[in-house]
């Protein structure tokens, strides 16, 4: 995989016209509307580079259910993908259109994720990081596409937002709720993809029962059962539980979608 970043070359210089004090909540609505357009126009300027580089017509790419994908793009965060070195070359088109575009291709955040050892890669003379995984949208990506990483990974953001609610004024069913609403969807940020394990389901379930216990600042040494802690909190369903119920829809909804699986 290559995560290539895009960046302009030049950035745009927009200029408003003065205008009296009266004026000045509408001119800088007026100004803020111009970055907004700007940032909505950003997916399409990268689409347009994408179609004229010919990847959607590239044979380069890998085979999942039956479809070749060989690009996965969002905003300026663009990541290659190829069965082998060669491929990958020739993918790397998308440079030179950018460059027409009057965008760059930055050496310093462009990664390489490689399945089989690269000791070296580069491009007009530059050389490029090899990495063993990356952050893409939110999600690390590894070469084998192991998700034991991703999971503790979530874990350790799951704890530390814990450790930010720390508030002796909210009650209890409140900071539950607050709990729910922000610290889980840390955690739970990518999970329907993950392959989640016994030894992975043990970590989540560790997970929750801490969460319960901070939230209930009962210490570690205190002799207090697991089901005691849970009877406290009155939850209807386990953090394991919703997960996996949760992920039942999403496996529908891409069950449904047309050639998403094979049959």
């Amino acid at each position: 995989m290559f995560k290539l970043n895009l960046e302009k070359a030049e950035a745009p210089e927009i200029k408003l016209p003065t205008s009296t004090r009266s004026q000045k909540k509408q001119e800088n609505s007026r100004k803020t509307s111009t970055y907004a357009s700007l940032t909505t126009l950003n997916p399409l300027y990268a689409e347009y580079i994408m179609r004229n580089a010919g990847l959607d017509e590239a044979q380069a790419g890998i085979q999942i259910t039956g479809r070749n994908i060989n690009i996965l793009r969002c905003a300026d965060d663009t990541t290659l993908m190829a069965e082998s070195k060669e491929e990958l070359k020739s993918l790397l088109n998308v440079k030179e259109e950018s460059e027409k575009a009057g965008l760059k291709l930055n050496i310093q955040k462009t990664k390489i994720v490689a399945s089989s050892p690269i000791t070296s890669w580069q491009i007009d003379g530059e050389t490029m990081e090899i990495v063993t995984g990356f952050i893409s949208l939110g999600c690390k990506m590894t070469p084998n596409g192991d998700c034991s990483h991703e999971i503790k990974r979530c874990l350790l953001l799951g704890r530390k937002a814990m450790t930010n609610l720390d508030s002796r004024v909210m009650t209890l069913p409140r900071k539950v709720h607050i709990v729910k609403a922000i610290v889980f969807p840390v955690l739970m940020y990518g999970y329907e993809s993950w392959i989640i394990k016994k030894a992975k389901c043990q970590r989540i379930d560790a997970f929750e029962l801490w969460c319960w216990r901070r939230l209930l600042r009962v210490p570690w040494t205190s002799r207090r059962s697991n089901q005691s802690i849970l009877k406290e909190i009155s939850s209807k369903y386990s953090l394991e539980g919703l997960m996996l119920k949760l992920k039942l829809p999403y496996f529908g909804h891409l069950t449904w979608t047309a050639d998403s699986l094979e049959k």
